[in-house]
């Protein structure tokens, strides 16, 4: 892994919520993209008031560590929106918001301002025999949906919907014929998700679903829904579909998390470590029902 200092070179307004900041610079000529089209990386923000200094981690395995006596930047996961190797430069978008880190470093994001962002992962990964896909995902999911939506063959009947706060956060699609894309107005903050309703009503066994696959992100509570739909009740296994949460609706979540007693974060550790060659997907559906036990 490797963590590059990159540059904002411009900032561009996609819609009232949505700003797109493309990076630059010298320490992002050797940032290699997957290809994968929900790539996302860690953004690393200025940890005081200058905008143009960034304390950066250093790489450590396959994590990281802030160097002894410097600051601790914070830390945010965000989806790669687009990548120009002949120019070196790469998108993401934010979602603005009042709250938090990111929105506010988005919303007075300038060129020249500086973030740090580490090497790609990317989760979408069809099966080869998929003849269909659904693609479901609110604003924070939005430019992983479009990258997909994008590259897809004409051989899989793909369908988009996307769930956005109203009609002024819609972007053009730049998708072929056999891409179906529907608008949904709701969730994100403003009202309920509805993101589980929507793979309940198009997700069901009137497809085929051993040639499906399922992709999912957005709010992270209303995806436990659509994790125990997919895996419980349709019984798919874990290569027909992806659900990836971007982001809580539970205010001061990482705090309330780190409030709670000893024993309970290390039950919650132990769910992971305690059978290390579990499924996955079963491993995730008891750990989130344990969390909703627990109010997060």
């Amino acid at each position: 892994m490797k963590i590059h200092r990159a540059t904002v070179s411009r900032t561009t307004q996609l819609t009232p919520r949505l700003v797109r900041i493309t990076l630059g610079g010298e320490g992002i000529a050797d940032f290699l993209s997957t290809g994968v089209g929900d790539e996302y990386v860690r953004v690393f923000f200025p940890h005081g008031d200058d905008p143009t200094d960034v304390s950066l981690p250093v790489p450590d395995g396959d994590w990281w560590s802030t160097p002894e006596g410097a600051p601790q930047a914070p830390m945010r996961t965000y989806t790669i929106s687009g990548v120009r190797p002949d120019t070196e430069e790469l998108d993401i978008d934010f979602v603005l918001h009042p709250a938090g880190v990111a929105g506010p470093w988005a919303a007075a994001a300038a060129p020249g301002h500086v973030l740090g962002v580490n090497s790609p992962t990317g989760l979408y990964s069809p099966p080869e025999d998929v003849s269909w896909q659904v693609l479901v995902s609110d604003l924070t999911g939005l430019p992983a949906v479009a990258r997909i939506a994008a590259s897809v063959p004409s051989s899989i009947r793909t369908r988009v919907v996307l769930e956005v706060a109203d009609d002024t956060d819609r972007l053009s699609l730049d998708v072929g014929p056999h891409v179906e894309v529907t608008w949904v107005v709701g969730g994100n903050g403003h009202g309920p998700s509805t993101l589980g309703q929507i793979v309940r009503s198009i997700v069901d066994d009137r497809l085929p679903l051993d040639e499906g696959y399922i992709w999912v992100a957005g709010e992270t509570v209303a995806l436990r829904d659509v994790r125990k739909y997919l895996r419980r009740e349709l019984g798919l296994p874990a290569t027909r579909f992806k659900v990836v949460g971007y982001w809580t609706p539970i205010d001061n979540w990482e705090s309330k998390y780190a409030a709670l007693p000893a024993d309970v974060q290390s039950e919650l550790d132990a769910i992971w470590t305690a059978t290390p060659d579990a499924d996955p997907e079963e491993t995730q559906l008891r750990y989130e029902s344990r969390l909703d036990q627990l109010g997060l």
